[in-house]
């Protein structure tokens, strides 16, 4: 088990009726049949635990509805009866706000049997896809019509598309195409009383009033389902430029991604930073072959994209790379020849967070500042950890171009796993202070669920934080949309 301990003594889970009567539950799968509700201890399991462990709990029930409509009808019910409903895609979460919270009573809805694309609309540049669609499948498809939806995670081949917008997720190609709630023209949502709102629309200028649809992305299932969207495409980039670059420091990437930007002919898509820790572990554990003989301190992953097949982006990779040595930025580079020079180093760069679970225990923070204050705020935060945690291992690695840090301690090689883990308070505190002086943000992709729940109170501005909860009673007024989740206790 990696991160903080499983139940954090200060979160209480929501006060709730005990148990689900015989005919509740009848009712319940009399909408989407015996096959798809679930009661079995062994059968429920795999959708009570998140994928670090770190959360795993007891649910009344688990239900597998095939559409909207039956959606809808469960909303129904569950309004009608004050019944928990907690909504969950591919279960890839990391903050544990796609599980039940431990009073046992509530519902798992499921919405992978929702995995319908709908529409695709090359002309318009759109495809209308239900949540439970995998990543990976709208990617492919987009594809086959020379057409490119550019939310990317590592998750791609598990996540669902509707637990990826209810957590806005946002990938390595923020830099260049946005966040997911920039990548969604319309939404369908079922509401906490069963009502479905359709706002599928596939207009990118619609001024007719206030833009619902952003209150559901984000919002992690607490304001309603969605079970529907409509996604922007782009057209696919014929050509792709990939480059490692070994670089002294933060600040040569940060540098380099200006020169980068202001050469002409390419769009920078990714800009991935690594440290010499994190690209060992890689070597040791995930098959990675070192880059080069002689190590270095750090390393960025930077991309290139569009322009058309005919060896351009290279050209203007090589001009990026020789500017950027004439500046002192770059110790070493290699730009990728091959499809699967290329996969190599994603792989890399995509393992590096699974494999810390090899050196041990860890202590994880998914954290945004602003793109210019990140070589202070990576200097100060070493050197506050080690002090506080002498011999632990930094493994600092992100999305650099858009200010998003993965920012993971692991403990002291050959130390005590479970002791580190109980220092995880006083470690978060340094790190979200940190953060917090820098003007950034304690989640930047993975979302609040659980975990960070009982942070809200000390970041959020109180009329703003009065405001979510205003939203929450409104869409929600009996709380049964994922209770315990995002919002803190009064």
């Amino acid at each position: 088990m990696h991160g903080v301990c499983k139940h954090n003594p200060r979160e209480q889970a929501p006060r709730r009726a005990v148990g689900l009567s015989p005919q509740l539950c009848a009712r319940l799968t009399a909408i989407t049949g015996p096959a798809y509700a679930l009661t079995d201890k062994d059968d429920m399991a795999p959708f009570l635990a998140e994928q670090r462990g770190r959360y795993h709990d007891p649910a009344a029930m688990v239900l597998r509805p095939g559409s909207t409509a039956e959606i809808a009808a469960i909303m129904e019910i569950a309004d009608a009866t004050h019944t928990a409903i907690v909504p969950q895609g591919g279960n890839t979460g990391l903050v544990g706000g796609q599980v039940p919270f431990g009073t046992g009573n509530e519902i798992v809805l499921c919405l992978g049997r929702l995995n319908r694309i709908r529409d695709i609309d090359p002309l318009n540049n759109t495809m209308t896809v239900e949540a439970g669609c995998i990543l990976a499948d709208i990617q492919n498809a987009a594809d086959e019509v020379e057409r490119l939806f550019p939310l990317n995670l590592g998750s791609r081949g598990s996540c669902q598309i509707g637990g990826t917008l209810s957590t806005n997720a946002g990938g390595t190609n923020v830099l260049a195409y946005g966040s997911a709630r920039s990548l969604v023209l319309g939404i369908e949502v079922v509401l906490a009383d069963g009502r479905i709102w359709n706002g599928l629309r596939r207009l990118r200028k619609d001024n007719t009033g206030y833009d619902l649809k952003q209150l559901f992305l984000g919002a992690e299932g607490t304001l309603g389902i969605i079970t529907a969207a409509v996604l922007r495409l782009f057209p696919r980039p014929r050509d792709h430029a990939t480059a490692f670059v070994a670089i002294a420091d933060p600040q040569a990437a940060l540098d380099l991604l200006t020169l980068a930007d202001t050469t002409g002919g390419a769009r920078v898509v990714a800009l991935e930073l690594m440290p010499r820790i994190g690209v060992e572990l890689t070597i040791r554990h995930a098959g990675v072959r070192d880059p080069w003989p002689v190590p270095h301190d750090w390393y960025v992953l930077l991309e290139l994209a569009g322009g058309q097949c005919d060896g351009t982006l290279n050209a203007v990779m090589e001009d990026i790379l020789a500017g950027a040595g004439e500046r002192g930025l770059v110790r070493d580079a290699m730009i990728c020849t091959s499809s699967a020079q290329r996969d190599r180093l994603w792989h890399m760069r995509e393992s590096m967070s699974q494999v810390q679970n090899d050196r041990g225990a860890s202590i994880k923070h998914d954290i945004s500042v602003p793109v210019s204050h990140i070589p202070r705020f990576l200097d100060e935060a070493e050197a506050q950890i080690g002090v506080l945690a002498p011999g632990a291992g930094i493994i600092a690695f992100g999305h650099i171009g858009d200010g998003n840090i993965h920012y993971d301690i692991s403990q002291p090689e050959g130390g005590d796993g479970s002791a580190f883990l109980r220092r995880s308070s006083e470690i978060n505190d340094v790190v979200y202070g940190l953060v917090r002086k820098h003007g950034g943000s304690i989640s930047a992709e993975h979302g609040i669920g659980r975990m960070k729940r009982r942070l809200m109170g000390d970041i959020k501005d109180p009329i703003e934080l009065e405001m979510m909860r205003t939203l929450k009673k409104l869409f929600d007024p009996k709380g049964i949309l994922n209770p315990g989740k995002m919002l803190p206790d009064r």
